[in-house]
């Protein structure tokens, strides 16, 4: 059953969609900061579709500004108006602000060495030398709304096998051969339901597995995440932690299963906890229609190994500004309405978290379009995560641009 049903589970997603159910959410304003959980192992998703260096920081060429964005319009506002600006931990926001002096852009890069002898100083020494160089600017529709939507994402954790064997039967697949030059004539590549029934597709991927793992659950939330790591055990019984990032997809457009399930009233709660507690209800009994929401979304995400030296194998997994991510400080945004590598103030109050607080535009995900949408990066793990299937709630933006 399992060698059936894992292909289909192991397609969910581009990667990291966003919330898996796809709504809008009513707006309110931000509140008194509340962290969520911050793995220890990520210092500092595969955002976006690709977690790579891309020609979009702050301050290139035709890169959002406070003259000119694409999908957003900027107001400048005093440092008053930022709420929450007194209370929060710049020590622990100067962490990731050293990450994003890794590549900050033509914009930032001139700060950075500030940045660096900052890390020294006091939260009043920062505030005082942010207020002196940067103007914050409110976010808004280009109709004028400055309220958004927020919801977060994470870097699963799981464990893994280099081969199959019993209790690891489920693959995750490098990009086969062909995939570039469909993509270079513009035609997409099989869908998740070719890859488990069509012998040309499956012929394709057979040897291109790059880990197996457990459950087809775990599948699953790697392939909408986007990226992860993978705990390994060898033959000879040593282990080792693998990072495996987003190395393309078919090209085929995500569907939501959340969406999917909501529309046949299978669920009320189109959480990722929601979807999990669905799926364990149902496979047994019915494995059909867990199969048949697997291929509701055609979209199918391939992997690669990501090296790392052991300095930096405990920093996050890199964003598409190309700099480690940082647990509870890092966001995915619309890259038309904010360039990469900028500051962003970030206010949201909700059921789940209440945060006032400086974040950096470091990622970017298919999913997060919009003026004033973010993707919060949570950290590593399963605290991580069940935290990131739970947000889903109102958003105000401030861009902090140099003066």
């Amino acid at each position: 059953m399992w060698v059936f049903v894992a292909a289909a589970f192991t397609a969910c997603g581009s990667s990291r969609q966003g919330y898996v159910g796809g709504y809008s959410w009513p707006s309110s304003t931000g509140a008194p900061s509340s962290a969520p959980p911050a793995n220890a192992n990520t210092a500092a998703r595969p955002a976006a579709e690709t977690p790579r260096a891309t020609g979009v920081l702050a301050g290139t060429p035709g890169t959002p500004n406070p003259e000119q964005s694409y999908r957003s319009r900027w107001v400048s506002v005093a440092w008053s108006e930022i709420p929450g600006w007194e209370n929060d931990d710049l020590h622990d926001a100067w962490n990731a602000w050293l990450q994003n002096c890794e590549r900050p852009g033509p914009l930032f890069a001139p700060l950075c060495r500030d940045v660096r002898q900052l890390m020294l100083g006091s939260d009043d020494d920062r505030r005082l030398w942010m207020v002196a160089h940067l103007q914050p600017y409110r976010v808004e529709s280009l109709e004028g709304s400055a309220d958004g939507l927020l919801t977060s994402y994470y870097e699963p954790l799981f464990d893994a096998s280099p081969q199959m064997r019993p209790g690891f039967e489920v693959p995750l697949y490098a990009p086969p051969e062909g995939l570039a030059a469909a993509r270079r004539a513009g035609r997409p590549w099989f869908s998740r339901q070719d890859i488990d029934i069509n012998p040309q597709a499956r012929e394709a991927l057979r040897g291109r597995e790059v880990a197996w793992l457990a459950d087809p659950i775990d599948a699953l939330v790697l392939h909408i995440q986007g990226s992860g790591r993978v705990r390994m055990t060898d033959p000879d019984g040593s282990v080792r932690i693998t990072r495996l990032a987003f190395a393309g997809s078919n090209e085929l457009p995500y569907q939501s299963v959340g969406r999917w399930l909501l529309d046949r009233g299978l669920v009320r709660d189109a959480s990722w906890p929601g979807i999990k507690a669905w799926i364990a209800s149902t496979q047994a009994s019915n494995p059909r229609l867990v199969q048949e929401m697997l291929w509701s979304n055609p979209r199918y995400v391939f992997f690669r190994e990501e090296m790392r030296t052991a300095v930096d194998a405990h920093l996050g997994p890199r964003g598409a500004q190309g700099v480690p991510l940082t647990a509870g400080r890092s966001i995915a945004v619309d890259k038309d309405s904010i360039p990469y590598g900028t500051p962003v103030w970030l206010a949201t109050s909700g059921p789940t978290a209440n945060l006032q607080r400086l974040v950096f535009a470091q990622d970017t995900g298919s999913a997060i379009v919009g003026a004033v949408r973010a993707d919060y990066f949570a950290g590593t793990g399963l605290e991580a995560g069940e935290f990131a299937g739970r947000v889903k709630q109102s958003l105000k933006l401030w861009v902090l641009w140099p003066k």
